[in-house]
């Protein structure tokens, strides 16, 4: 919903940005993704992850990205689309999706 300042200027003719939505998954969500993706990609329990680390930053291949995602599908209970799968290249958005799906 725009708010009376938002309306009035762009019925004045000026821009109005509009909001940004920025997802946040929750911390928890987060932590798990990063011990699967460990776990799946081999990595050491002292491997540092971040939430933007990129799969292929990690040295996962389109094989391991599968496999990843079919691990988080068994951890959480959920159902990926293929269509979300191909746009999941980050831990971030894996556990966005994730809380996104298990609402």
């Amino acid at each position: 919903m725009a708010t009376l300042s938002a309306v009035a200027a762009m019925a004045a003719g000026g821009y109005c940005k509009p909001p940004t939505l920025n997802w946040k998954a929750k911390a928890e969500t987060v932590s798990k993704v990063m011990d699967i993706v460990k776990q799946q990609l081999a990595l050491g329990a002292d491997a540092a992850l971040t939430p933007e680390s990129k799969f292929t930053d990690l040295g996962a291949d389109s094989l391991d990205t599968v496999e990843i995602v079919m691990a988080l599908e068994e951890e959480f209970k959920i159902t990926v689309e293929e269509d979300n799968a191909q746009n999941i290249t980050t831990i971030q958005e894996a556990a966005e999706l994730i809380d996104k799906l298990v609402g």
